[in-house]
Formats: C-alpha cells, structure tokens, sequence
C-alpha cells in the first residue's frame, strides 16, 4: 500500500490547482488530472535561500511550483527563475541521474513534490495520467533540445559575420583557445597568491567572472587586494545587505552611505532600536550568504527599469535612467530586490565572509571584513570624531531644501535650467562657512597664535586657504604663511617605506627641529629667516626662504598633511594657542540605495584634471600613484582628524558634472594597455552619469577653480 502524501504546507488545494493548471506541461493530461496529480504529490513549504537540490548531487524527485520563485543556477552561472506552473527535476525522476543545476528557494516558495514512490503510485492509480505525463515530460525535451541547438545556432551563425566556434584568450602569457561563450570564471584561477579573485580583467576592463567571452581577448584576475577588487567586494557585500532588508523588514529604508576606511555608513529610516535591528539583519545576510545565492545581473528596457523602481519607492534610481544613453538599463540582483549595477559584482553571494554589520549612531556600521593595506591605524582612524562636522549636517539640509538628494535629482536640476542658481547657493555656503572659522578664530585672538590646516590630497587646501585669510583681514587679523612642504630633511635622509621608496608623507621627513626652533622664536616676536626646500635637488636649506616677523595682530598660518599631528609641534603651543582646522570634501549624493560617489573618486578626479591642466602629469600616472597616496592619508592625515577645532567640508554638489567636461578626455587618454585603464574605466562610466555642466558660471574664487583653472587668486 502506498504510503499517503505529506501536506506540509497552509496553501489551499484550489490554489494549488490553480497553479498546475497554468503548467503548459500538464495542458494535455486528461480530464482531473492536475486532482489526480496532486492526490499523490507531497506539497511541502521550502524556507527563503534553502537548496532543493545541488548540481552534481543524486536524486530522484521532480518539483513543480505552487507559489513562489524558484532560482536555478549552473556552474554559478543564473539560468532563470520559476515561478507557480513551472518544474524541474524530470530527468531526475526519469533517469536517477545526478542534478545538472542547483535550485534554491525564493521567499514564499511552495513546491508538489513527485519522488519514485509517488510516482509508482501515480502509475498504479492513475496510469493514463502517468502516461500522458511521461508523453509530456519527452516532447519537453524535445522542445528545449531544439530550442538549445536553434540558440547556438544563432549565437554562431545569427549575424550577417557568423561567429567562430572557438575564441582565443590570452592569460598570464599563455594563449588557449575556448568555445564561444565560456564564462570567464573557467579560464581564471580562483585565487592568486592565496587572494580571492573575485572579477576578471577583459581587455583591462572589470567585469564579473560569469561574463561570457565572444571574441579574442586578453584576460587576467582581479583580486581582493587590487583597489577595483575591492570596489566589487563592497559593491556585492552592500547588495546583500538591502536584500536582506527587504527580507526582514521591507518597511525600513536602508541605503548604503559613504566610507570610512574598511566601514561603510548604513543610512537607516524606521525601527528605532539600532543594536536588535543590526542583529536581524546580520542573521538574514549570514542566511543569503549560506544559500550562495547566485548575483545576476540584467539588462532591462530603461521604461520598464523606471517602473520597477518608482513602484518600490526606489525613485532615485527611477530619476538617474531619465538620463540613461542607451535603451536598456544594467540590474542586478541577489534574491527580490535589484539595484542599478554600478560596475561588476562577485558570481555568488557563498564567498562574502568575515564581515560584520553593528549599531553607530542613527544608523549602522557595516565593516566589510577584508583588510586592506591602506588602514594601519584600523577601525579608530576610520570612525574619528569631527568626520562630518556640522557643516556637513548643513550641507544636506540645504540641498534637501532644494530637492537635490540624489544624482538623478541633481541631474534633473541641471536639466531644468536652475543650475546657475545651484552654484551661487554652493559657493554661498562655503563662503559661509569660511567666515564662521574666520569670525571663530578671531574671537580667540588673544589666545591663537598659530593657525594649522591639514587635509588630505586634492581637498582644496590653497584656495581654503586664501579665502580663509580674506576673511581674517576682515577681523582685523594677519596671517603670515609657514609651509610644512619647505621642512623637509634632505632626500638622502628621507625614511623609507615598507617598499623600499622613499616615504615623503611620513612625519620624520620634516625636519622637526629646525621647524620647531623657528616657530618657538616666531612667537618670541624675532624675525625668522625660514627654510627652503629645493625638490628639484632634494636639498633642504634651512635659512634660505623669507624672513617673517609676527607682529601685533598676526597670526602664524602652517599648511601641511602634518598640521593636525600634535608631535609636528611637540610642547610649543600654550592651551588655546593652537587652532586646527581639517578640510577634505565629506558631501557626496547617492545613485540609488547601493551605490554613490565617493569622496576618494571625487578628489581624484581633481587631480587628474589639476595635474594634466597644468602640470602636464598623465591621468594614468595619478591613477597608479592614487594607492599611495590614500595610504599615506590614512597613516598621517585621518588618524588626526578629531584633533581639529573645525572642519571644512570642500565638496562641491556640482563638480563631478563640471569635472566631467576635462576628465572625460583625460581619462581617454589612458591607453588600454595601461594598468591604470580598470580604474579610468570605473571613473569614466561615473561621471557619464551625470549631466555636464560648462564652467562659465563657476566663480573665480571657487575651490574648484584651484583644478580646472580661471581662479582669481594666484598660487
């Protein structure tokens, strides 16, 4: 006697009628067939992310979906989704062979499963069921075999210049040939000096591993060490957060918010207990991740992108495709929710490990768990007090004012003809801001003595500096300018770093003496002849620049990433006398609610233009040198930051458009055969998301005139 089916699951027999009845593969069974079926199937709930069955393994059962999606996937490769009428596993009933693709369970997913037993029942019972089933299940097969050999045919043959059959790659000095439309994933090794690969290079572009190859190329892996690879673990890690959001708690907003370091800020709208939300939360990514769900991503019709995003509230991403060039709109997805894909994403979700995701303030902290070489001072450097300052608080009120919360608002903006108005609140604000420090300072007068601004690369630092003496003249106050950069010990004696070159960001490459004695005899009142460095001989002279006294109602102004350090000055400076202010550009806005520009992109893309403006320097050899230069920032600069009395945020909401005019020709300039180019190419497809913006109505004393040129003040 057959043993009696398994009802595991609330969903009602008409809705699970209801279901089969849309199978095109049961269309023909005859008259209560899908009743017969369903008499001697087990109808069974599977949880969110579990594996029904696993590519390589043994079994016999086949499946058909109730309710629900049912995700399939080979060789990491995403096949397709199913949804109530659609099967799988026929072949394993039929044959007992082991499974050719892994399937795992969506949210909701309730599936009639038909294993040998009941299937044996099926065929005693019901026998003209089970024939006409079984008649089915083979022209099915016939079907998709037709179906696979007409897709190879056209993927071959379909075009006026047929494709070859095999493609040859190029890897590591090696040249193999493969058939047309191998993923990338099978020519690259899946680590390289014990470091996860976790993209590859085609032709030095980043793409994702499951990228098919269709014409010759030359490929190479993308670790987790490289700056783009990181880029990709970030990118992944961030995208399995929000679709664990939606999982959980599709009622709170959650958007991904800028770096800090190995951090990433998470922006969080509802549910008010932080500390149990980022529990839940970590426990439904722990659960994606284990299920090694499968990150697809997709091309959609622009029209039909929009939809889908402004039907969810997602309607940041709804605006940026209002501008989007080409027809179709490049998505991504890990489970239900898609993004807008930024560049390309690890194959699976089964290699994000280590990361931790806690309470911070409003919101929540998400540290990605990789360590990177740039961060030596660790997660206290990254979340520094005075990071944001109030002034970047200030920053997004008034652009919230003026509706500008996202790139595609901006954009929008532009496009609207308001822009000019944008600009003069921008530079407005900034001259504001730059007062308040000024007016700040001068009501310490009797007590600051020495002014010290410090910032990393690119921040805008000389023109801050220019307009922040303007406003000192105002007060009544003088500063005389010390540079740290004419401190430095000669070449020969520079410290070296952990490569063997020379370490010119450390601070034991000033001479620390030298500058000491001359500021303690400085505010002695004596009259000082300064040192001179020169960096075309690397020759430091320690008496050879300009004298400069201190008088009454002067102020000493020191410029240099050392300004914040307090052993740059030792025990000098009285309490009080010393006031410090730190300038980078914090401001940034969002794509959608994975990805936005960030602070490091936007500054160097400064320099690129800066450089290539006017020093003649190439775009690629900032962008290899970009590496050091963080890392230098991070060991010297950011540490320091909460040593600052103020902060100046130095972002402008309307650069990246105005950069975009020169850096899109610069960035041209890279050749491909560079390995500068992964990056150009990141920074290129960046800022073609936003609208450019001709520099007419930039003001002479802007910050941003200090890289595109046309300031008013002279350096």
């Amino acid at each position: 006697m057959a043993a009696t089916p398994q009802q595991l699951s609330s969903l009602q027999p008409e809705d699970c009628l209801a279901a089969l009845a849309r199978s095109p593969l049961l269309a023909a069974l005859p008259p209560r067939g899908l009743e017969r079926l369903l008499d001697v199937a087990d109808v069974v709930d599977v949880p969110p992310g579990a594996a029904i069955v696993r590519e390589g393994e043994e079994s016999s059962e086949m499946y058909f979906v109730l309710a629900g999606e049912a995700r399939l996937r080979r060789n990491d490769l995403a096949l397709q989704a199913l949804g109530p009428g659609g099967h799988f596993g026929a072949l394993g009933l039929l044959t007992r062979q082991p499974r050719t693709v892994t399937v795992t369970a969506g949210s909701g997913l309730v599936l009639a499963r038909l294993d040998q037993t009941r299937w044996a029942d099926l065929v005693a019972r019901h026998p003209k069921v089970a024939v006409s089933l079984l008649t089915a299940l083979l022209v099915h097969l016939r079907e998709d075999l037709v179906e696979m050999t007409d897709t190879v045919g056209l993927l071959l043959h379909g075009r006026s210049l047929p494709r070859a059959r095999e493609v040859s790659v190029r890897a590591g000095g090696k040249e193999r040939r493969v058939a047309t439309g191998t993923p990338l994933r099978r020519v690259l090794p899946g680590e390289v000096g014990g470091k996860l690969v976790v993209a590859g290079l085609l032709n030095q572009k980043p793409v994702s591993l499951n990228t098919p190859l269709f014409a010759d190329a030359a490929v190479a892996p993308l670790t987790i060490d490289e700056p783009e690879g990181r880029h990709v673990w970030v990118r992944s890690l961030g995208l399995v957060l929000l679709e664990a959001a939606l999982q959980i708690a599709p009622e709170i907003v959650i958007r991904m918010g800028p770096s800090r370091g190995p951090l990433r800020l998470v922006h969080v709208i509802g549910e008010g207990d932080r500390a149990h939300l980022a529990e839940r939360l970590s426990a439904a990514m722990q659960l994606v991740v284990e299920a090694d769900a499968p990150i697809r991503q997709e091309l959609w019709p622009v029209e039909e992108a929009q939809a889908y995003f402004e039907e969810r509230g997602w309607g940041n991403a709804a605006r940026l495709l209002a501008t989007q060039r080409q027809a179709t709109a490049p998505l991504v997805t890990c489970g239900d929710l898609y993004a807008v894909a930024m560049g390309p994403f690890l194959p699976s979700t089964g290699t994000l490990r280590d990361w931790k995701l806690v309470p911070h303030g409003d919101g929540l902290i998400l540290d990605d768990g990789r360590p990177d070489s740039r961060d030596e001072n660790g997660l206290a450097a990254a979340l520094a007090p005075g990071v944001e300052g109030d002034m970047a608080s200030a920053h997004l009120a008034w652009l919230d004012g003026m509706g500008v919360n996202s790139v595609g608002a901006f954009n929008d903006l532009c496009i609207s003809g308001r822009v000019v108005q944008l600009i003069r609140v921008a530079e407005g604000f900034h001259e504001k801001r730059i007062g308040s420090i000024a007016d700040d300072i001068a009501a310490r007068r009797d007590r600051v003595r020495i002014i010290a601004i410090a910032g990393p690369s690119s921040s805008g630092k000389t023109t801050f500096i220019k307009r922040l003496n303007t406003q000192l003249n105002i007060d009544g106050l003088r500063p005389v300018g010390l540079s740290l950069d004419d401190y430095y010990v000669d070449r020969e004696r520079t410290v070296r770093d952990e490569k063997g070159d020379y370490d010119f960001e450390a601070l034991e490459a000033l001479d620390l003496p030298v500058l000491q004695d001359h500021v303690r005899r400085l505010l002695a009142g004596e009259t000082v002849a300064t040192a001179k460095y020169d960096f075309l001989t690397g020759k430091s002279h320690p008496q050879a620049g300009p004298k400069i006294q201190l008088g009454r109602g002067d102020v000493l102004m020191l410029e240099g990433i050392h300004g914040l350090n307090p052993r740059l000055l030792g025990g000098i400076p009285q309490e009080g006398e010393l006031y410090r202010v730190f300038i980078q550009p914090v401001t940034t806005l969002p794509f959608d609610r994975l990805s936005r520009t960030s602070a490091s992109d936007l500054r160097l893309l400064r320099r690129i233009v800066r450089d290539r403006h006017h020093r003649n320097y190439r775009a690629d050899e900032n962008i290899l040198r970009w590496p050091s230069v963080e890392r230098g920032e991070r060991r010297h600069i950011f540490p320091f930051q909460g040593e600052a009395d103020a902060v100046f945020d130095s972002s402008l909401i309307y650069e990246p458009s105005v950069l975009k005019v020169y850096a899109e020709r610069y960035l041209l300039e890279v050749p491909q055969s560079s390995p500068a180019y992964a990056t150009a190419w990141r920074l290129r497809l960046l800022i073609d998301r936003f609208v450019s913006i001709y520099p007419d109505h930039v003001p002479p004393t802007s910050i941003m005139r200090e890289f595109i040129g046309g300031s008013g003040f002279e350096y």
